[in-house]
């Protein structure tokens, strides 16, 4: 009996900076999911594109003959913005920075240990010479409106705490609210990006 011919498997699509956009919606939606739903039809994508995103990321990320976490950025972003020299304790530490569309103002940071070696940290930050917002009170930290570094900034002493998930984070600070009184509140963030405030336990 003739054998049929194998047909090659189709290649997958690359994966784009739109894909990475959608990853980054993804880890938002469990905290926002409305402000989520708005960016992904702005889009122009469906919840189920957004979720296939997100597994292809993981997919990349789990794999035991994927990239390192630099190569990945770079195949998937493209050439950073900018390079930038930061001094993270006794470390002199490089900044890979690029653009994302969704947030005009922020760029992700890829954070390289000494040598480029080792990933420190990926998340969102200001854009160099963005001005950022004008935090005085608890009523100003609006969902996607600040990043951990402005918060920790604005309202100092602040503790930052692990998250619930990798990519999350919580920092633990006091603020004035409306009427001045200072109170305790913890600040969720994901990619860096602020999602929510709630009052301390």
């Amino acid at each position: 009996m003739a054998r049929m011919p194998r047909h090659p498997a189709p290649t997958p699509s690359p994966f784009t900076p739109l894909d990475f956009q959608l990853v980054l919606l993804r880890r938002m939606a469990d905290h926002q999911p409305l402000l989520v739903d708005d960016a992904r039809r702005e889009l122009g994508v469906s919840q189920g594109e957004m979720r296939e995103a997100n597994r292809r990321w993981q997919a990349m990320v789990r794999s035991p003959r994927g990239r390192g976490a630099v190569a990945r950025y770079r195949s998937v972003l493209g050439a950073p913005e900018a390079k930038i020299r930061r001094q993270v304790g006794d470390l002199a530490c490089e900044a890979l920075l690029w653009p994302v569309p969704l947030w005009p103002g922020l760029r992700f940071e890829v954070l390289l240990a000494p040598g480029g070696a080792a990933v420190i940290n990926e998340w969102l930050i200001r854009a160099p010479g963005a001005a950022g917002p004008e935090l005085r009170t608890v009523e100003d930290l609006a969902p996607w409106s600040a990043t951990v570094d402005e918060v920790g900034r604005a309202f100092p002493p602040a503790e930052l705490l692990e998250g619930s998930a990798p990519t999350r984070w919580r920092l633990a600070f006091e603020a004035p609210d409306a009427d001045g009184v200072l109170k305790a509140y913890v600040g969720d963030f994901t990619w860096g990006l602020l999602q929510e405030v709630v009052p301390a336990a």
